[in-house]
């Protein structure tokens, strides 16, 4: 089968990757892809989606298989559906459930998922007297798409205040921050969990646990993620079955009672609060660089589990993982995430350790080529080292020795990734 995927990121590579990997797999497709994906697959400069939908028919595109919220929250999948093409992802419907903040706090409310207190306002006023009665620290939340950085944690009142009337004003996100969520902090631990699904059933993937701040130890500005592992040992069955009944399952039968099944993934970001799940978001996509792990984790064929989700047929499949776990760690740009970089020659060793060619892999985001093919770090999270391992210990171990055969100017990432596993 022949397969497109949208995006340009680690996640879309790493998706490639597994695909590679699969013998169903003959042909894989990158839309717009990136200076590394060309040697998984074919880059198409195509951006419209009504041209993608027409390529897709053209090349009798078994699959479609969405990587980021833009395309989907812009309706992408609506489209290609329309045209009677086969594509994995939810509708621009259910997507609002990562494309508005309030949409998906208020569906939560509505299914009765566990939740922090939260208010919903356009009012700079109602949200100071909401903020006024609430224990500190306090969460201001932009409605829209704000590229992972909609999320202020105010140590103070005022500061809450302040966020909330810069993304009211538009001064912070723009039209992005026209509506606000305040709420209550939750004190815990945070998970990703991810679950496949087709509308109706669905598939939970190994529990996965980022990092989002640039330095070691939790330190620094937030990011889009510099690295991650899965599966986490903060999960256990008993956390699985409460996320299972109480958030998805509710979740995927009030959508569909709503008109607006959810076909996709359902990315829920968990905080445990002594012992119990609360719901601090939704994301319809994979997260990034979690998918780079849990791709190399899969052990039944990539095609099968994105494809019966999208034909809703996942009833009928067996999907495995390995029972192993699996460290990234992203290697970022010298001025990540501050301000672009300069272009550099990325040079990766020849790796001639055997036990190491086999249990890790490089999955390659911010790349381009230059006229002469050299492949350049392009600025932002370069690439995600990951290492795959019989503990949390070896597969860390591994990527950072792969880390250690990757070479550009001004190159750098953290020294701690799964720090929270192996601190004891």
């Amino acid at each position: 089968m022949d397969i497109l995927i949208i995006g340009s990121g680690g996640r879309e590579y790493s998706i490639g990757y597994a695909l590679t990997k699969d013998e169903n797999v003959d042909k894989v497709y990158f839309a717009p892809g990136n200076g590394a994906t060309n040697e998984l697959g074919e880059n198409i400069d195509i951006k419209d989606f009504k041209e993608l939908a027409n390529f897709a028919k053209e090349r009798a595109i078994d699959l479609t298989i969405v990587g980021p919220e833009d395309p989907l929250v812009n309706g992408i999948v609506d489209v290609f559906k329309e045209e009677g093409l086969t594509i994995f992802g939810p509708s621009k419907a259910a997507a609002q459930l990562e494309g508005s903040k309030v949409f998906m706090k208020n569906a939560l409310k509505k299914y009765g998922v566990p939740t922090a207190k939260y208010i919903e306002t356009s009012s700079l006023e109602e949200a100071t007297e909401f903020i006024n009665t609430m224990s500190e620290p306090i969460v201001v939340k932009a409605d829209g798409l704000c590229a992972g950085k909609g999320v202020i944690i105010a140590q103070s009142k005022q500061e809450a205040i302040e966020a909330a009337k810069g993304m009211l004003s538009g001064e912070s996100f723009g039209d992005a921050g026209n509506q606000i969520i305040v709420e209550e902090y939750l004190d815990g631990y945070e998970l990703s969990i991810f679950a496949i699904c087709d509308g109706k059933d669905f598939v939970v993937l190994p529990a996965a646990q980022d990092h989002k701040r640039l330095l070691d130890g939790d330190e620094g500005p937030n990011t889009g993620g510099m690295g991650a592992y899965a599966p986490t040992p903060l999960v256990n069955d008993e956390l699985y079955k409460k996320v299972e009944d109480r958030v998805i399952k509710p979740t995927l039968k009030g959508l569909e009672e709503d008109g607006m099944p959810f076909t996709g993934v359902l990315f829920i970001g968990v905080m445990v609060v002594k012992g119990e799940p609360y719901i601090l978001e939704y994301n319809v996509r994979f997260g990034d660089p979690e998918c780079e792990e849990l791709m190399v984790l899969l052990e039944s064929p990539a095609s099968e589990l994105f494809l019966k989700a999208a034909t809703g047929d996942l009833a009928n499949a067996e999907i495995k993982f390995k029972d192993k776990y699996a460290v990234g760690v992203v290697v970022a740009s010298k001025n990540y995430p501050y301000t672009s970089s300069e272009p550099a020659e990325i040079i990766v060793d020849d790796i001639v350790h055997e036990v190491l060619k086999d249990n890790s892999y490089i999955a390659y985001a911010g790349v381009t080529r230059d006229e002469d093919g050299k492949l350049l770090a392009t600025g932002g999270r370069v690439l995600v080292c990951v290492g795959l391992g019989d503990s949390i210990k070896e597969a860390r171990d591994r990527a950072y020795m792969l880390v250690g055969q990757v070479h550009f100017l001004g190159k750098k990432c953290r020294m701690d990734i799964a720090y929270q596993a192996l601190k004891d």
